[in-house]
């Protein structure tokens, strides 16, 4: 590949990565550690992920446990999550705290399912973008003179082949996570 493109080729796929861990974020009726992934405890004034503070099962489908390294902490997890956007209420015992995950109703995964689609469509703007802005690039580096029209041509052709590859990209794993989301 050209090493014109590869700046482009990166941040394109940044952007299906991005897209990724956003859907890994989306809870899809079965329990997933992931979704405790951007929740943030404070812990001796410091906020601190999750997973540095304490450790985190999946002992059955529909069930989180979270052990915290000091029980202290169980009141300001607990504090974490309500105030994340989870909709999980967190059970308490005194030394582990639990997050059961109700079955997803019809309604409730059709909207999720909606939901990924719009963050693929909105990864699928930011790619375009990222082609808007390589072929800027070349269109400027051929009015200086420093690439041939033929030169432009190719490497315009080259960058719609790329972005055509990471649009089939994030259409896959969109398909993947709605398949995943319906499934009952």
């Amino acid at each position: 590949m050209d090493e014109r493109l590869d700046q482009f080729n990166t941040r394109m796929n940044k952007a299906v990565d991005a897209l990724k861990e956003e859907y890994s974020t989306i809870r899809a009726g079965r329990a997933n550690p992931n979704l405790l992934n951007k929740i943030k405890v404070d812990y001796y004034g410091q906020p601190s992920s999750l997973q540095s503070v304490a450790n985190i099962s999946v002992p059955e489908a529909r069930v989180i446990m979270i052990q915290p390294w000091e029980s202290r902490l169980i009141k300001e997890i607990e504090k974490a999550i309500l105030a994340s956007d989870l909709g999980l209420t967190p059970n308490n015992d005194g030394r582990v705290i639990r997050l059961v995950f109700p079955e997803l109703t019809e309604e409730r995964r059709k909207e999720l399912v909606k939901d990924v689609k719009k963050r693929a469509e909105n990864a699928r703007v930011a790619i375009r973008n990222i082609r808007r802005d390589a072929i800027d690039v070349f269109k400027k580096m051929n009015k200086a003179s420093e690439i041939s029209e033929d030169d432009l041509k190719n490497l315009e052709n080259e960058c719609q082949k790329i972005t055509d590859a990471y649009i089939a990209d994030v259409d896959r794993v969109m398909e993947e996570k709605s398949k995943e989301i319906l499934t009952v």
